[in-house]
């Protein structure tokens, strides 16, 4: 295989597809990249687990790697890829340095997922209860990490508009450094609608996310306790399903069948539970990026109910696939509404198809995407000279991180 097609994937877990939406955008990036040519080689510090696709189906190499182990050098030098995609920040920290120092022609790229600092900060804000502002991202130690790796890396591809233009406004990154590349999906025509249950054919409300992830345990929370007694007052014979990849014992216990709140663990098949709810809640408090569940729910022909974090950055100008509020009283009116209401309802699963349509669709990206990779990957040094910035965080991470990196390789030989 010709070196110039060589693809390594440093990723932070092994995708799981089925149990995260950052899953299923891994799997999209490995389709992009296969459809241009690339042989793709996916190696991570991760321990397998029982949920991670098995790669070798599409056809791309599986390598586990160690944290701060010259292994990874002969290992990267050997291979020699053209382009290095770090999956999240975290990795790129950990590895970074050792790929400019073995590869240093290698196109480096950083998928963000979305902006861990935004998250944290809004988490932050949120406990303390008091409103997010962006000057308390600057006091965010993951802040300086994740900037500072943005900065490293060639191009960072961006999930959300308002996450870009939070990068260029707040923290002046130049635009040239990142890339707007949203989930990718199909289209949804006819033949699509025409299969999805009916209005009449549905029932319930679901909530699905991984609770792994603390705006989702915390928007559990939020239903379990405020939420849903107010809408089964109003609706008493629904019930609300809670699905969710690796589910811990405090969330088991929510369950309670009277109250109609089902904690139904990991789902089969998410599509599928998705497709019988009748309204998707999503009250998010916090958070950042853009909701695989709510993209997943247009897909599904479902209308949601989410907040302003939930639909962040998601619609642009077209109305929402269902309503948009932070009031909780509003939260419940409007989803017995959208409930009740077929018209209403249908309504709101043709503002989600139109969103899916006009604003994810993977043939509106795939040949831009290309021609940006192939433009910096021909025009590298002169890209990187006009990113000071990087050049010097560069260079000094080389020596401080490499340093703590060997010194912590020493130590543990004498383990």
């Amino acid at each position: 295989m010709n070196q110039a097609q060589k693809l390594l994937i440093i990723g932070f877990v092994w995708p799981e597809p089925n149990s995260s939406a950052a899953g299923g955008r891994m799997m999209q990036l490995i389709s992009l990249f296969k459809a241009q040519g690339f042989s793709i080689t996916f190696a991570s510090p991760a321990q397998d687990s029982d949920f991670m696709v098995d790669l070798q189906e599409y056809k791309v190499e599986k390598k586990s790697i160690a944290l701060n182990n010259s292994s990874f050098d002969v290992f990267i030098e050997e291979l020699n890829p053209s382009v290095v995609l770090f999956d999240r920040f975290m990795m790129e920290e950990q590895f970074g340095w050792r790929v400019a120092e073995n590869c240093p022609n290698a196109l480096r790229l950083l998928d963000t997922e979305d902006l861990h600092c935004l998250r944290l900060a809004r988490q932050k804000a949120f406990k303390e209860n008091r409103s997010f502002n962006t000057a308390d991202l600057f006091v965010e130690e993951v802040a300086k990490r994740e900037i500072a790796s943005i900065l490293r890396c060639d191009l960072s591809l961006m999930i959300s508009e308002f996450e870009m233009d939070l990068l260029e406004s707040t923290f002046k990154i130049d635009q040239a450094l990142l890339y707007y590349l949203p989930f990718l999906l199909e289209p949804i025509d006819d033949t699509v609608i025409q299969d999805l249950p009916s209005f009449e054919d549905r029932k319930d409300f679901i909530f699905i996310g991984n609770f792994l992830h603390e705006p989702n345990w915390n928007a559990v929370q939020y239903l379990k306790e405020t939420i849903w007694p107010l809408i089964k007052k109003q609706v008493p014979e629904a019930v609300l399903n809670v699905y969710g990849a690796y589910p811990s014992q405090k969330v088991l216990q929510l369950h309670n069948k009277k109250d109609g709140f089902l904690i139904s663990g990991r789902a089969t098949d998410a599509q599928e539970v998705v497709k019988e709810a009748r309204v998707v809640l999503a009250p998010l408090r916090f958070g950042a990026g853009i909701k695989g569940k709510l993209l997943e729910a247009m897909q599904c022909g479902t209308p949601s109910v989410t907040t302003v974090i939930g639909s962040e950055s998601m619609h642009g100008e077209l109305p929402w696939n269902g309503f948009i509020t932070d009031d909780v009283v509003d939260f419940v009116d409007l989803a017995v509404q959208l409930y009740q209401d077929q018209t209403i309802w249908l309504q709101a699963q043709q503002n989600g198809v139109k969103i899916i349509n006009q604003r994810y669709l993977k043939d509106l990206f795939e040949y831009n995407f290309r021609t940006k990779i192939e433009f910096l990957r021909s025009n590298l040094q002169q890209h990187r000279l006009h990113n000071f910035m990087g050049a010097m965080l560069q260079h000094h991470t080389l020596k401080s991180t490499k340093y703590m990196s060997r010194w912590i390789e020493e130590k543990n030989k004498n383990i």
